[in-house]
């Protein structure tokens, strides 16, 4: 089994891909390989609505000069799906809305290739805002027919600088929960 992360943040090894790492820890404990991939700061366009993922069905988005296949690739070889994106403006990152929305025209074209993957959102906010956040990356699980862990609470932690996230006991706990509970849920849907 694998679960495969998406870091939306620019800054490589933040609080968002801390987070993400408590929830892999967890993960890997009950023998689950874990990836994370890189995609805040990278090349990755919204979509363009050229709809030619509907009349090609090959998987595969056409704009085909961004990260966005190898995105895709990742996905449909991976049982789990991570989302993670920090809290700007009350929103997420550019390039995981572009993520989604790519990934996710590309998945319904081609019958929502990702139903019954599990998938969870994990969000890093300075204050506020985050469920938002939480909420827009759950459309893209939902929407696509995918199993959502959940966690003890929200799957957010809270900091500012690089590293604050672990001084957040809560949000560090909650990450590790929702480890534990994706693991339990996808031993449960692979086998």
């Amino acid at each position: 089994m694998k679960v495969t992360a998406f870091n939306g943040s620019p800054r490589r090894g933040g609080n968002t891909s801390q987070l993400i790492g408590h929830v892999f820890s967890a993960l890997e404990q009950e023998g689950i390989e874990t990836e994370l991939v890189q995609v805040g700061g990278e090349m990755l366009h919204g979509c363009i609505a050229c709809y030619q993922c509907f009349a090609r069905k090959d998987r595969r988005c056409a704009v085909i000069d961004d990260i966005a296949n190898d995105c895709i690739a990742k996905m449909l070889e991976s049982d789990g799906i991570i989302i993670g994106s920090p809290t700007y403006f009350a929103a997420l990152t550019p390039e995981t809305k572009a993520l989604i929305d790519r990934c996710g025209m590309v998945s319904r074209a081609n019958g929502d290739m990702f139903k019954r993957k599990a998938g969870a959102a994990v969000v890093a906010a300075r204050r506020a805002g985050a469920i938002n956040v939480f909420d827009t990356i759950n459309h893209f699980f939902t929407i696509g027919q995918m199993i959502i862990p959940a966690s003890n609470y929200w799957n957010l932690g809270v900091g500012r600088n690089i590293g604050d996230v672990n001084q957040d006991e809560e949000g560090v706990h909650t990450m590790q929960v929702l480890g534990e509970n994706m693991a339990w849920l996808l031993k449960r849907i692979v086998g």
